[in-house]
């Protein structure tokens, strides 16, 4: 093995699983094989949009394996679950893919140690009092990494926010971007095991940035969406959020005509209609001070439980 020494007995039995599926692959293959492998085995089991072509994709990549190598990518997923669970808070894959020596120096690879991410984003974070006040007012904080990597700085700022006894599994949104597809898989993976809420995106942040609302996406199959994404809680904020922008809406439809008429020019659609329409699909709230929950029609007519994100473009 080139690159540096496993330093605990998770290490070691991950890289030993690791080896012995290098016959006749190259390191690097074989290591990217079983990230894209494990993301969208993790994928596929809550974004359903894309579910057809990542099945494929999925079954391409384990064409070339056979069945007992089949079995070791399975043990290096569960070494890797069971890392994770005795020590959340790490970068076991980012360290492994550094200590394999597997880092792509024609990027410019290099993972910054995890003890250091973990300082930059307590500094990120800030205070107690004021991280508490943000997520008291708008009901989550977002953080946003456009070259994640394999997400230390994204786990450093869960670990941050747990330690100021805010549930970032409940109140936090964690996005990501990497131009390259297989360290974004290993962020997607190990936020993902963490409980993160949130997205990683495979992409270019320069020439292609991350736009548009942070609760939503762009829904395109380079984004791979978190499965905490997809609790009733963020399900509530995101048709929140699109009940805000009706409301938002209507209020510069009545600003557009100095006699306040009833009649948008562009939408041709009366105002009375309009509100009729939002009433309909707004559910009200069962206790005081919480959003309305809104139902959204289904795409394509099939049921696609917590998709909000792919029906409306906020």
């Amino acid at each position: 093995m080139k690159g540096l020494s496993p330093r605990n007995e998770d290490e070691r039995e991950f890289i030993k699983i690791f080896d012995s599926l290098c016959y006749g692959q190259s390191r690097y293959q074989v290591w990217a094989d079983f990230v894209h492998m494990f993301a969208l085995s993790i994928v596929n089991a809550v974004d359903k949009v894309h579910f057809e072509e990542r099945e494929k994709r999925y079954l391409r990549i384990v064409k070339p394996y056979k069945k007992e190598q089949m079995e070791g990518f399975a043990q290096l997923a569960r070494t890797t679950v069971m890392a994770l669970e005795k020590n959340p808070f790490q970068d076991f894959l980012g360290d492994l893919y550094m200590r394999c020596d597997l880092g792509n120096e024609h990027t410019g690879q290099f993972f910054t140690p995890y003890h250091i991410c973990e300082l930059m984003a307590q500094c990120i974070i800030g205070n107690e009092e004021s991280t508490k006040a943000h997520v008291e007012k708008y009901g989550y904080i977002s953080l946003c990494d456009p070259c994640i990597g394999g997400g230390a700085m994204m786990i450093g700022a869960a670990q941050a926010l747990h330690s100021q006894g805010i549930n970032y599994q409940q109140c936090a949104v964690f996005v990501g971007q990497d131009i390259d597809y297989t360290v974004a898989m290993m962020a997607y993976i190990q936020l993902s095991l963490l409980g993160c809420p949130g997205y990683i995106r495979v992409g270019n942040s320069l020439t292609d940035p991350m736009t548009g609302h942070v609760l939503f996406g762009d829904g395109k199959d380079t984004t791979f969406y978190m499965p905490m994404f997809f609790s009733e809680r963020f399900e509530i904020l995101r048709q929140a959020a699109i009940f805000r922008k009706l409301l938002c809406s209507m209020g510069e439809i009545e600003k557009k005509s100095p006699e306040n008429a009833k009649f948008d020019e562009k939408q041709q659609k009366p105002v009375e209609e309009q509100q009729k329409t939002i009433e309909e699909i707004a559910i009200p709230a069962e206790e005081p001070g919480t959003p309305p929950i809104i139902e959204i029609s289904k795409k394509k007519g099939k049921a696609l439980v917590g998709q909000t994100m792919f029906d409306f473009g906020i």
